[in-house]
């Protein structure tokens, strides 16, 4: 028999059932795999390391002109036997830099270079493989969060057009009186690789935080610092296609005297080809020069976003920018190492790989600066 209520019972006394909490209603429903994707993009992103690397050796031991045809699809297969390594040696013995420079290479000679060429194009295939595995994978199971399929689909549409850039790079010294690529074609070709790099990096450290995390942080953004990891961003980049001019004329391996050049500050020469405008590209006294005079700039901009961020209270922020001063300190001297080497290769790929390096440090210092985290905070991941 049930119970009779008291005639005056009072409504607190009334037992009502027990709910949890809801927290996180900013991410129910938006999480998606962001940790899955988030490896991925970090697949991607050793990969495309991997394919600046490779492509700065191919440079370094001219084995960027082997291949005289764009086949994305047929190209995929090497040679398969001596009558194709012969068809494929008797179009590399038709081009400029053959004619010019390499006359009388044997065939195992030309094999050298064709293989370099080969892997670097074959791993490009290979992470454009990965990318579209990967977004049609995602997008099928549906795992995507909201807003970030346009974003994954960059990746892939900018590794597309660095393909047709690759070949239009390559296009331009197999004809005329070009014994390399041009080098402003070359700089383009790696000033997106670093686009990419970046666009990459970008979103790994996004995704490294819920997106709560990521709306509070934000509104204690440290603007000014924010912009001038902005401004120190760009100057790198710039800093980066200067270095492509450098190795698109072998300018590296030319005044290997420091401080100075040719024994003056200022290159013996530097406007000898004309018409004018064309000495900023292909004059390699003036080409070095303007890498260096970037390099001092670069370094001195860095020192005084360093101590703006000094004044940071987070410091995490502060950390970051100290690294980044690091590794600015010891890519100068790889510079100058490099220099004083005539650009051997072991030192040139080196400096290049610092140039990533300190590229990364950089967008990763700018976005602690955007999303800062106090740090008796736990569990952010960047």
């Amino acid at each position: 028999m049930a119970e009779k209520r008291k005639l005056f019972e009072e409504v607190g006394e009334a037992k009502r059932p027990e709910t949890p909490a809801r927290t996180g209603m900013i991410d129910r429903g938006r999480r998606g795999a962001r940790g899955a994707i988030r490896v991925w993009l970090m697949m991607l992103f050793a990969l495309v390391v991997a394919m600046i690397l490779v492509g700065g050796l191919t440079r370094l031991t001219d084995s960027g002109l082997s291949i005289t045809e764009w086949k994305p699809v047929t190209g995929a297969l090497p040679p398969m036997s001596e009558a194709d390594w012969t068809a494929e040696f008797e179009k590399y013995q038709a081009i400029p830099e053959y004619e010019l420079q390499n006359q009388g290479m044997t065939l195992s000679e030309f094999k050298v270079i064709y293989w370099w060429e080969w892997g670097h194009r074959q791993l490009g295939r290979f992470v454009g493989l990965v990318w579209a595995l990967g977004f049609a994978g995602f997008l099928m199971l549906r795992k995507i969060p909201p807003g970030w399929t346009g974003r994954l689909l960059i990746p892939g549409l900018l590794g597309g057009v660095q393909g047709a850039v690759g070949w239009w790079m390559v296009s331009s010294g197999l004809t005329g009186t070009m014994l390399d690529v041009a080098s402003y074609r070359l700089a383009t070709h790696l000033g997106l690789a670093f686009v990419i790099l970046g666009v990459l990096s970008w979103y790994i450290f996004l995704l490294g935080c819920e997106e709560r995390e990521l709306m509070q942080c934000r509104r204690n953004r440290e603007a000014k610092l924010f912009s001038m990891g902005t401004g120190l961003t760009h100057f790198a980049f710039l800093q980066i296609l200067i270095g492509a001019l450098v190795a698109g004329i072998d300018a590296g391996r030319n005044y290997t005297d420091w401080p100075l050049m040719a024994g003056g500050f200022f290159p013996p020469f530097p406007f000898e080809i004309e018409p004018l405008w064309r000495n900023f590209f292909e004059n390699d006294g003036l080409v070095q020069f303007m890498h260096r005079m970037a390099g001092y700039l670069l370094a001195i901009f860095g020192v005084v976003v360093w101590l703006r961020a000094r004044r940071s209270p987070h410091g995490k922020t502060r950390f970051a920018f100290n690294a980044v001063l690091a590794m600015m300190a010891l890519q100068v001297v790889l510079g100058v190492v490099t220099v004083l080497y005539s650009a051997q290769l072991h030192i040139a790929i080196t400096h290049q790989l610092g140039a990533v390096v300190l590229w990364v440090l950089i967008l990763r210092a700018r976005f602690i600066a955007g999303y800062p985290t106090a740090d008796s905070i736990r569990g952010s991941v960047r």
